[in-house]
């Protein structure tokens, strides 16, 4: 009956976000800048496969079941995980509900995530940090829109906003992807503008991926792994025509149904899957949901989303800390602050 709740009060804390305070419609896209992004540089290090294996292990903690470390090939040179820890802030600019970024004004953002990158520091010196910004850059609507996708694209400018600040702290960004009624495979090119910058990864919510016609916020929905391949596929294309070193994907989950045939997720040498825990809850909860659907269903690498608000809704005790997150069976590589 706990998990129950947990996934419905899940549920209930993303539909009430839907709303951002912007247009019911998909604004015309502007060209990107660009002209703030740093050229890729394509002379990478090989591979350091002795490292490799040596963090994949302790990240696996100590598992005696076979399951961490995944088996998967080396990624291609330049690959940021398993190297770093990235700590990341999620939110979209137009919403102060979304996530603490968007949520307080920039100075203040970047003062709180280098408090929490100083956790993350003390915790564990093992691996160093690199900081992130997680913007949603297509977000589902309850109404339909013009085309009836139940999805509003950012405009070019706000993301260009969110590189412009990622590079004032040498992050990454994350452009992050809610489809309604829209696909994998007719979102994610649209962003490839920024895709092909070696400092944008890519992040995927299937709660808001809804196939039979239902409405965003009105049930959870669901990718299977043709689309999380697709997004797999473009990426892994975007690396090997700019020469670019590994993608990031995120998938966010948080339950069983979100993800279905796990085990046919594409692991290729150009793009680094995180399976990120994405509930929130309290403390019991929130690991036995990333036990059942994080560890259980390996894939890659895993994730755990902090949520600022809700996980504190029975006492700030209720929020994990990073010494409590490194205890878990696999520690998470990513770790997401709402």
């Amino acid at each position: 009956m706990k998990q129950k709740y947990f996934r419905l009060a899940c549920f209930i804390s993303f539909a009430s976000l839907l709303y951002i305070g912007c247009k019911d419609q998909d604004p015309k896209l502007k060209k990107s800048g660009g002209e703030e992004v740093e050229k890729n540089n394509t002379e990478t290090k090989p591979l350091d496969t002795i490292s490799y294996n040596k963090i994949l292990q302790q990240i696996a903690n100590g598992d005696t079941t076979g399951k961490w470390p995944t088996k998967a090939p080396y990624p291609l040179p330049g690959a940021i995980l398993p190297f770093y820890r990235i700590v990341a802030f999620y939110g979209n600019l137009y919403s102060k509900r979304m996530g603490i970024l968007g949520e307080i004004p920039k100075d203040s953002m970047f003062n709180k995530l280098h408090q929490e990158i100083a956790k993350w520091k003390n915790a564990d010196s093992s691996l160093p940090i690199m900081p992130a910004l997680h913007y949603i850059a297509v977000t589902a609507q309850g109404s339909p829109g013009k085309d009836g996708k139940h999805r509003m694209r950012m405009p070019f400018h706000q993301i260009d906003t969110i590189i412009k600040w990622a590079k004032e702290i040498k992050a990454l960004v994350f452009v992050d992807i809610q489809v309604g009624h829209s696909t994998v495979k007719d979102e994610v090119p649209a962003l490839e503008t920024y895709l092909k910058m070696p400092q944008v990864h890519l992040g995927i919510d299937p709660e808001f991926s809804l196939k039979n016609g239902e409405i965003p916020g009105s049930k959870i929905g669901s990718f299977n792994a043709d689309d999380v391949n697709a997004a797999i596929d473009f990426l892994a294309d975007v690396v090997k025509k700019n020469n670019l070193p590994p993608k990031i994907l995120v998938v966010h989950r948080f339950t069983q149904g979100m993800i279905t045939g796990y085990e046919k997720i594409k692991k290729v040498p150009e793009v680094q899957v995180v399976m990120d825990m994405d509930g929130w809850g309290d403390k019991i909860l929130k690991r036995s949901t990333y036990l059942r659907y994080i560890y259980k269903e390996p894939v890659e690498f895993t994730g755990f989303k902090l949520f600022y608000k809700n996980d504190t809704k029975t006492g700030a005790e209720q929020f994990y800390t990073p010494e409590e997150l490194l205890k878990f069976i696999p520690k998470p590589s990513y770790i997401q602050y709402q």
